[in-house]
């Protein structure tokens, strides 16, 4: 005999736009009553629908097929929703369960991190020549050593710079105006004072004095006595330590904590107790990309220069306040790298795993954003085993729900008790069928338009297989009649 195919209707037809379906509960189904399913010193919020959870109602119901609403009690649902354990207090003394409460305030937050001092980049001076030539009398000779403002670096010899000098001297001695000659060397990096000593002495210097612009120590030495420089070459840098910038590392998830003018507080590792007290003079604008951290810039003053660039230092951001945010103590997030959560305690010894959305963290304190409420009792410690077990309990839960939509097809008894031919439905009182959940009942089926229902009568014993087509919509795809009925 071919198969024959039924389509059954359930859930709420006028919201899911279908035809209504008519049944009629077996008066032999069990029809548990939702009012003794519910604990006396539990309030039940409201019941929902055994099979679509976005369907609820303020009373006991039952749904399409006669069975009966779920009760949904106050303080975190049914207890044996998935996801939610319960543990009884000795267990929860012996694994050391502290509990605290979400709560809304103001977070002060304090960045700490690392940092190392620097040459301030503002008093840093280099030495070029605006000539090629010869280095002679370096009294320069190493890298650290000190200088003084207008101190003798080195002298020069140049071709370029003799011949300056010789057509300044020409032009006063033909009493000419000397200006522009005058220019010209000190275009070329003669002081003032050595030109006028140039047009006394009425003859050329060999060697022109090269002195230092500015005092300080000598942060780089890039010459030697007799070596040829040309106006690229870096002959030297002189630093100034009077004043020094200290650079910290900030993390990513750190750098929109702070802003320009937050107090700095740096503590030296080498003069413990010591600290010094400053502000963010700049941040960077770029990532560094080998670390992945933005940089900070401290300006503080160096008297005595007891710090000495290369240092390194402790550094602490006290950043502006997070005013009216959702949090709770860091140690009750489980940050698990895909996906942060936290255990709720839900009273009567029930504890429930929720996905939470943290923001910024301040000090022992991290930013909820999304998840939980003010007021919602969470795990600090001990959280660890419960979360496991939640797990567990959300795993079942999850693999009850896969073999549900699993079934792809299903065996039931059941007896023809009527056929409507043009409409092409069949009337059937069927037996419980456990695997969906059903109890017994009378129901009208329709029947797919490839199949024939020829040898079909009422009163029919039969076993029939059902397969689900869509949501809450199942297909008959064979009838046999049952061996008594032959």
């Amino acid at each position: 005999m071919k198969a024959l195919a039924v389509i059954v209707l359930l859930g709420a037809g006028a919201a899911a736009g279908a035809a209504a379906v008519t049944y009629w509960p077996d008066s032999h189904a069990h029809v548990a009553q939702a009012a003794g399913a519910a604990n006396g010193e539990r309030e039940i919020l409201y019941y929902r629908h055994p099979h679509n959870p976005s369907v609820t109602s303020p009373e006991p119901r039952k749904d399409e097929m006669g069975m009966d609403f779920i009760p949904i009690y106050a303080g975190g649902g049914d207890a044996a929703a998935p996801g939610t354990v319960s543990i009884s207090p000795v267990v929860q003394q012996n694994m050391n369960v502290r509990i605290g409460s979400v709560a809304r305030g103001d977070l002060a937050r304090l960045v700490e991190t690392v940092g190392f001092v620097d040459y301030d980049e503002a008093t840093l001076s280099h030495v070029h020549l605006r000539t090629q030539g010869w280095i002679e009398d370096l009294s320069v000779r190493t890298t650290g050593e000190r200088v003084e403002e207008g101190q003798l670096l080195f002298r020069l010899y140049s071709p370029e710079l003799v011949n300056a000098q010789e057509e300044l001297l020409h032009v006063v001695r033909r009493g000419g105006s000397a200006a522009p000659a005058r220019e010209r060397l000190r275009a070329l990096g003669v002081s003032a004072a050595e030109i006028a000593e140039i047009e006394r002495a009425g003859q050329p210097h060999r060697l022109i004095s090269v002195r230092a612009g500015q005092g300080g120590v000598v942060e780089s030495l890039n010459v030697r006595e007799g070596m040829f420089v040309t106006p690229g070459t870096e002959v030297m840098t002189i630093a100034d330590l009077s004043q020094v910038w200290v650079i910290a590392d900030l993390f990513e998830h750190q750098v929109d904590a702070v802003s320009r003018g937050d107090a700095a507080h740096v503590k030296l590792p080498f003069r413990p107790g010591e600290r010094l007290e400053g502000k963010i003079d700049y941040i960077y604008p770029s990532l560094n990309s080998p670390t992945r951290t933005v940089q900070v810039r401290l300006a503080f003053d160096n008297p005595g220069e007891r710090l000495k660039p290369g240092m390194y230092a402790d550094v602490q951001l006290t950043t502006r306040l997070l005013q009216g945010v959702l949090y709770l103590p860091a140690e009750a997030v489980i940050r698990t790298g895909r996906q942060d959560r936290v255990i709720l305690a839900l009273g009567e010894g029930r504890f429930q795993a929720r996905e939470v959305q943290v923001g910024r963290r301040a000090n022992g304190d991290l930013e909820i954003i999304e998840g939980l409420q003010e007021g919602e009792r969470v795990v600090l410690s001990g959280h660890f085993l419960l979360d496991s077990e939640a797990a567990a309990s959300a795993e079942l839960g999850r693999m009850s729900e896969e073999e549900e939509e699993a079934v792809d097809e299903v065996w039931a008894d059941g007896r023809l008790l009527a056929i409507d031919p043009d409409a092409r439905l069949l009337n059937v009182d069927h037996e419980p069928i456990p695997l969906l959940g059903w109890p017994a009942m009378v129901m009208d089926f329709a029947v797919a338009d490839d199949l024939e229902l020829d040898g079909l009568h009422a009163g029919l014993a039969m076993r029939f297989r059902m397969r689900e087509r869509e949501a809450f919509v199942y297909e008959i795809t064979a009838i046999e009649p049952a061996a008594h009925d032959h």
